[in-house]
């Protein structure tokens, strides 16, 4: 389960390159938009909250999972979208502010509810029950260093260099797409040995999990009339999930190994399953004309 040097080292350096080309698409009036017409917030963070861990519950039941696996799907359908979910986005020409603003608003109601749920999940499944914290300090700084601060910075250079700013969006989408296909590489090579023994004990469920939230998303766009850009923003953050965190919690605070698998699993089928998404969203959704300035 352990990550190699290369991703624990290497991909938070290319989030960070990639977080300020994202930001660089951008501008103050994306992030009004989403203050004013609020509803995709509320939508995608009520979904993220709520559903996506009565979701996990369901199907725990329904397919009859053992304790640990059943803790362990509550514990990665609890958890927020990360990073990697505003690239998706990006590459699915979804509303990225809504998409950051849903990072960050998952991220810090996660810090309240994820041990409610993590709690509960061990009493009814397991018959016991463990104080889980989850480190405010540490997640706050990651939002803020790897998600908040380069988006700034990359709004700041769009409003300096225009013209630089527009030729480098296809960039960014290009060397996103290397790096989610690189560390779907390395994911998959850190798991070898092991891969197929958890693809059987998790694979169904995190799979249907991850449809689940997929479909939920689209779903509930459409159903609250938000814009085809909200309805995959919403979609995707419910779909590709912020696996370090359930890690952390199986792993370290509850020092589990067989309750982390559903989040290794799920870590693993979730990119080919956005890959999907983002082509299905630039099928459905208009490259974005972009005005060149003039002399």
């Amino acid at each position: 389960m352990e990550s190699s040097p290369l991703i624990s080292a290497g991909l938070p350096i290319a989030l960070f390159i990639i977080m300020i080309g994202i930001g660089m698409t951008l501008s103050i009036r994306d992030f009004r938009q989403v203050a004013v017409y609020p509803k995709g917030m509320i939508v995608g963070t009520v979904a993220q909250i709520l559903l996506m861990p009565l979701i996990a519950f369901a199907l725990a039941s329904i397919l009859d999972l053992s304790p640990a696996i059943a803790v362990g799907l509550v514990i990665i359908a609890a958890c927020p979208g990360g990073t990697t979910s505003n690239l998706f986005v990006l590459l699915a020409r979804g509303n990225i502010a809504l998409s950051i603003v849903l990072t960050v608003t998952a991220s810090l109601i996660t810090i309240i509810t994820l041990p409610i749920l993590t709690n509960y999940a061990l009493q009814l499944y397991a018959g016991t029950e463990e104080s889980i914290t989850l480190p405010v300090g540490r997640t706050v700084g990651m939002l803020v260093g790897i998600v908040l601060f380069p988006v700034a910075v990359g709004m700041v250079f769009r409003t300096r260099a225009p013209e630089l700013s527009r030729r480098a969006e296809s960039a960014v989408s290009v060397f996103g797409g290397v790096v989610l296909a690189l560390l779907v590489v390395g994911l998959i090579w850190s798991v070898r040995d092991q891969i197929w023994d958890l693809l059987r004990q998790a694979g169904p469920a995190t799979l249907l999990l991850n449809l689940a939230g997929i479909f939920v998303g689209l779903l509930a766009g459409r159903a609250t009339g938000l814009s085809q850009r909200e309805s995959i923003a919403v979609a995707v953050e419910l779909g590709i999930k912020n696996s370090t965190i359930a890690l952390l919690v199986t792993l370290t605070l509850l020092e589990s190994s067989a309750m982390s698998i559903p989040a290794a699993v799920y870590g693993v089928l979730m990119f080919p399953l956005g890959f999907v998404l983002a082509a299905y969203g630039r099928k459905i959704i208009p490259a974005p004309i972009i005005a060149k300035p003039s002399p």
